[in-house]
């Protein structure tokens, strides 16, 4: 089932894979004419008027060698629905995120989709570099009924997946899952969605 992911981490690094040596990219001079590339900064606050539902994508921990890795969690923008038939599921994460790899290793995870008044928990799990078992420190959860990933207490919706493949993208990933269950809490999903818009989080007003 996770095969595609352990490929992913062979690939990046793991220490029994010898990486190979890059082939140096060929030099591009530019014209006079040439419109230089947007800057990361434009690249945001243009993107940013695009209003996004909030996730937080979660794992269970794994057992490895000598120790026992605590489940893993990080909020996400980038999430969407990919196909119905087979039903698949999209994600992008950043390639120095500190979650992925335990994702990856797990093979499977959960999409919980936040709601309005889940703020708070959106920035607990938005925290950069944070370990992860503290992100879930006083967060209830049980697990997701097929892979037995995080499903987080009073989300709106849920989506449980295994990994399908991941693909590069730039200094992201694409990761693709294949929904092996899903579903509603029809009480929480009545307040309405948390959503991001310009660097704020707001709400859908009727």
């Amino acid at each position: 089932m996770a095969a595609v992911a352990v490929r992913y981490l062979r690939s990046a690094g793991a220490p029994t894979a010898v990486a190979p040596r890059p082939a140096p990219r060929p030099v591009r001079t530019l014209r006079a004419d040439d419109r230089p590339a947007p800057t990361p900064e434009d690249f945001r606050r243009v993107l940013g008027h695009f209003a996004s539902g909030v996730t937080v994508v979660t794992a269970p921990g794994t057992d490895r060698p000598g120790t026992v890795e605590p489940p893993a969690g990080f909020a996400c923008q980038s999430f969407a629905a990919l196909s119905l038939d087979p039903p698949l599921v999209v994600f992008m994460v950043a390639r120095t995120s500190t979650s992925w790899p335990r994702i990856a290793r797990a093979g499977v995870f959960c999409v919980n989709v936040l709601g309005a008044g889940q703020e708070a928990l959106c920035r607990s799990f938005a925290v950069s570099g944070a370990r992860t078992a503290d992100k879930f420190a006083g967060v209830r959860h049980a697990p997701a009924p097929v892979t037995g990933s995080p499903l987080l207490a009073g989300v709106p919706a849920w989506v449980d997946c295994a990994v399908h493949a991941v693909h590069t993208g730039g200094d992201h990933l694409i990761v693709v899952g294949r929904v092996e269950a899903l579903g509603t809490d029809e009480g929480a999903a009545s307040a309405g969605p948390l959503l991001f818009h310009r660097g704020v989080f707001g709400t859908l007003t009727p």
